[in-house]
């Protein structure tokens, strides 16, 4: 029972020795400096959150011409004896004569990298092999870093903890040497407890040194600042750098947020305590994102095995074609030679026969002998066919068959252009919103196209979310996928709320980067689709309303003419009006129209149904007491108490400008300040229950202006006109039929 006892303990401590084990060699990546592959000695933080050695640094700068000053301890320092010195310095290498006098010759300051070869002292650039970035030093170099004094202690109990038996002796013993038990800072030395007496005895200066562990590295007490030689004692938020006294009255820091570095301590204490805590709970999260990325890696392989397989045997189909291509083309052009050189073989035999030892001439001399007419008709007429395509072939000489192949020649450019431009399919660069063409009334309308140079896109993805200030979390994204088209609608959407939406394409190579995140403010109530009532009221003479009753134009014409020509008479002029088919009896409505700039006077509002007829059965004129030119707003008002809400509102539109009172009586004295320019779009809400109308921004939905109104009876939207205009309503995003858009395999109305 004892022995199983023992061997389980052993066990135990065995694996606690394996695990503090891999601890300590996984730590070990943290303590090694990216130059020189060892331990850290003397290292400095560089303003880039990455270290190195001091001797490191040097080196580095001197081998991109930087005068460096020799960065080792003083001599007597312990540190800096040949058995602790790095044994990197002795092979460091040292400028040849002539370079380093030409150095001299620039001109170096005595600081750390810096060069004074010009008027203005030159910053210097150290490149840092971590994150292989150009970092800035300053005027100073090396001299405006500060040592990582908490780095160095790190690397002192790592050494002590990997080399236990490896024991610290005291510098002053006589041999045999005892085991140092104290250190001095100011002494740079160890010493045992009776040297540690000797040489701090009572009554000295030395006696007031505070004894500290024993070691081969000595350190200052504190950080020191490396322009100043001054203890830090403050932090600079702006800078994010530690400063001492005479660095925080310094002009550079002058307006900076500088706070005690103990108060910069607890908070960054705090700070990585929490998030040290939050990764040793998620350690079980930790594992399971290094599974899946080791399941990544596995898949990257195969794939990439995968895709390398592909492309050799696409390029390799590309050669096999191409050898056909290649063998069916020397074969047409082996047939072309072989033709022509059989009938040059055939021209040639034929000229041969009439040379005169040739047969055929012979035979003919041979034939003229013959005295027999008959029988020399019969041997002459075969042969003389022969002589006369003989004759002609020598009079019209010309080769059977021409010795230019030049027709068979390939023109390959477009090929090598092909081949030349032969590279993988990218995926669609991030598409751009089209802002001029988005909008949300009803529902969004979301339009974008690609860039120019873009690869084109199969189809499309849509993300939206509903942005809310007040909530912890984001919201998660909403999708409409396999969008076809360069448009799309998203419809469900709340009210007075502000979304986010972004886009992507998506070809044969995947899916491309996101379009910039576009925001759309919603409208504050239900959208209240309507159109202008043209059956009774408006004046047909000077109003014409479009066929499908969503447009307005003022075409006063010749009563116009006739109005303005007798105004010094008093004559009065006409307000037209037209209100809409619907009337709102409860809760919030909204809807908007778009006003034509160069309409001389419109007024855009809303009224009680039972008030307007009466305007229309006894028209309005611009000396009626209900309408005040100089009041700014039609309400109404005047005729009635000031308690009782006005029977309509309407917000006065002319000549792209809007006019607003600011519930002020306005002066035609006072014109600055009260007018606004006319958006591309006017929104109205009504709030029935409130008794109240307010105007709108339709595209930013900044409101413009907000009155009450009466609310008694049902309320129509109103429309009045003086003198030329128009105007359009918004039509429904819903009713939009310019094109088809594809969404998820259904297609819905652009």
């Amino acid at each position: 029972m004892a022995e199983g006892e023992d061997l389980q303990t052993f066990t135990s401590i065995m694996d606690a020795l394996v695990r503090i084990s891999t601890s300590m060699k996984n730590m070990e990546r943290e303590l090694v400096c990216p130059v020189c592959k060892e331990m850290y000695k003397q290292p400095l933080a560089l303003p880039c959150a990455h270290n190195v050695c001091h001797v490191c640094a040097s080196e580095v700068l001197l081998q991109h011409g930087y005068l460096c000053c020799d960065p080792t301890s003083e001599p007597s320092s312990p540190a800096a004896t040949p058995a602790t010195r790095s044994p990197r310095l002795g092979r460091r290498v040292v400028p040849k004569p002539d370079r380093l006098d030409r150095l001299l010759k620039s001109g170096f300051g005595t600081y750390p990298g810096r060069k004074r070869g010009t008027v203005h002292p030159q910053t210097v650039s150290f490149p840092c092999p971590a994150c292989q970035r150009d970092v800035d030093l300053g005027e100073r170099g090396l001299g405006s870093l500060f040592r990582n004094l908490t780095l160095e202690r790190v690397v002192e109990r790592y050494r002590q903890t990997i080399n236990i038996s490896a024991a610290i002796m005291c510098q002053f013993c006589k041999p045999p040497q005892l085991e140092a038990t104290k250190g001095c800072t100011e002494c740079k030395s160890s010493f045992c407890n009776e040297c540690f007496k000797l040489y701090h005895p009572w009554g000295t200066q030395k006696a007031q040194h505070e004894p500290t562990p024993p070691t081969l590295t000595f350190r200052p007490k504190g950080l020191m600042c490396p322009e100043h030689k001054e203890e830090v004692t403050h932090y600079c938020k702006t800078c994010q750098r530690l400063v001492c006294q005479l660095c925080r009255v310094r002009r550079t820091h002058t307006s900076h947020k500088i706070t005690p570095v103990l108060s910069a301590y607890q908070a960054l204490r705090e700070k990585l305590s929490k998030s040290i805590a939050y990764i040793l709970s998620s350690q079980d999260t930790v594992q399971t994102q290094i599974a899946e990325l080791e399941e990544t890696v596995k898949h990257t392989e195969a794939n990439g095995s995968q895709a390398k397989e592909e492309v050799s045997q696409l390029i390799g189909a590309l050669c096999a074609m191409l050898e056909e291509k290649r063998a069916a083309l020397l074969q047409a052009i082996e047939e072309c030679q072989q033709q022509r050189l059989a009938s040059l073989r055939g021209q040639i035999q034929e000229h041969q026969a009439m040379l005169e030892n040739s047969g055929m001439v012979g035979y003919a001399q041979e034939v003229l002998k013959e005295t027999d007419h008959p029988c020399f008709v019969q041997a002459a007429k075969q042969l003389h066919n022969r002589i006369l395509r003989a004759t002609d072939s020598l009079q019209s000489f010309r080769p059977a068959a021409t010795a230019s192949f030049s027709h068979f020649q390939l023109d390959v450019s477009r090929e090598l252009k092909l081949l030349t431009d032969l590279a993988f399919i990218r995926a669609p660069e991030a598409p751009v919103i089209d802002t001029q063409r988005t909008y949300a009334y009803d529902q969004i309308f979301l339009c974008w196209r690609l860039p120019q140079h873009s690869p084109p896109a199969w189809h499309y993805t849509v993300e939206y979310r509903k942005t809310d200030a007040k909530a912890k979390g984001l919201k998660l994204w909403q999708r409409r996928e396999e969008v076809r088209g360069t448009s799309a609608l998203v419809e469900y959407l709340d009210t007075d709320s502000v979304y986010v939406l972004r886009v992507k394409g998506c070809n044969k190579a995947g899916f491309g980067e996101y379009s910039e995140d576009i925001y759309l403010h919603t409208p504050p109530a239900p959208v209240l689709n309507f159109f202008l009532d043209n059956r009774w009221g408006f004046n047909r003479d000077r109003l014409a309303i479009s066929k499908d009753q969503r447009a307005v134009r003022s075409v006063p014409g010749i009563p116009m003419l006739f109005a303005a020509e007798r105004l010094m008479t008093s004559c009065h002029l006409s307000i037209d009006l037209v209100i809409g088919d619907v009337a709102v009896t409860q809760g919030k409505s909204y809807w908007a129209c778009c006003v034509d700039p160069s309409s001389y006077l419109v007024k855009v509002g809303v009224g009680l149904e039972s008030k307007l007829q009466e305007w229309f059965q006894v028209p309005q004129d611009v000396v009626s007491p209900r309408y005040d030119p100089d009041s700014g707003h039609d309400s109404g008002a005047e005729d009635t108490t000031v308690e009782a809400p006005p029977p309509y509102a309407f917000l006065t539109i002319g000549m792209g400008k809007i006019l607003l009172s600011h519930g002020s009586a306005l002066t035609s004295r006072d014109p600055n300040g009260c007018t606004v320019p006319l958006p591309p779009r006017i929104g109205v809400c009504l709030d029935y229950e409130q008794g109240k109308v307010s105007f709108y921004d339709a595209v930013s939905f900044r409101e413009l202006w907000e009155c009450g109104v009466d609310c008694s009876g049902p309320v129509c939207p109103a429309f009045c006109f003086i003198g030329g205009g128009a105007l359009h309503l918004q039509e429904l995003v819903a009713n939009k039929q310019e094109r088809k858009v594809t969404i998820g395999g259904f297609a819905k109305p652009d």
